[in-house]
């Protein structure tokens, strides 16, 4: 059972006991006790309120203190170890950062190889934008390409170079087109005229021709 606290009139005085003379509340200090009693509703004087705001004084007193030690030792300070403004640091970024506009052109720049066609992340990316599953050129020499293989590229070339109007194969540099620039994807020189266009679009159509013979053949053997 825990021990009830003593009051404190009934304690022996801690100052008589350390051997120090007790203090006395100042005219002031006495009328702020007062009014502590007036509003708690029990008479004055009486210890209570006395020890309250004897405690109030005494707690003042030292933050009193510590605020003049802060302020003599600032003042002793040297003017030569006062804390001097840090200096702005430097910025990472020497450049502007790049504008979404940039950020998406250099996107589809590392999709595309300059070489021409896409690259092997440009193939990745339009799998995942649109479901595609786009496949490398074929570059291999036709006696090597297997039917399936005959078909893609005779479908490329009639459709890249088999149109009626042909869209530019050179800017007004002279460099040659992202059109232009597909030929090399699949193994064909890069055209720079019509008259070169249509020599890939006329081997397409060899191509076709000669898949379209191989299924007809598989077709017409017996089983």
């Amino acid at each position: 059972m825990a021990r009830t606290p003593r009051a404190p009139w009934t304690k022996p005085n801690p100052r008589k006991r350390a051997g120090k003379a007790s203090t006395h509340l100042t005219p002031a200090e006495k009328a702020t006790a007062k009014a502590r009693a007036r509003r708690a509703g029990w008479r004055y004087p009486n210890l209570v309120d006395n020890m309250r705001v004897a405690a109030n004084k005494a707690a003042n007193t030292k933050t009193s203190g510590r605020k003049r030690a802060a302020t003599s030792k600032t003042k002793r300070r040297p003017a030569s170890s006062a804390k001097k403004p840090s200096a702005k640091p430097a910025t990472k970024r020497a450049v502007p950062r790049a504008t979404a506009t940039a950020r998406k052109t250099r996107g589809h720049a590392q999709e595309k190889d300059p070489r021409g066609g896409l690259t092997a992340a440009g193939r990745r990316a339009f799998a995942e934008r649109d479901g595609a599953h786009l496949k490398p050129g074929v570059k291999k020499a036709v006696s090597q390409m297997t039917p399936s293989e005959m078909r893609r590229k005779g479908s490329w070339a009639v459709r890249f170079y088999g149109r009626k109007q042909l869209p530019p194969l050179v800017d007004a540099e002279g460099r040659p087109t992202r059109l232009a620039l597909s030929a090399h994807a699949w193994g064909e020189p890069v055209p720079r005229t019509v008259k070169a266009a249509r020599r890939i679009a006329a081997k397409g159509e060899r191509l076709l021709a000669r898949y379209h013979r191989i299924k007809d053949r598989g077709a017409r053997s017996p089983r």
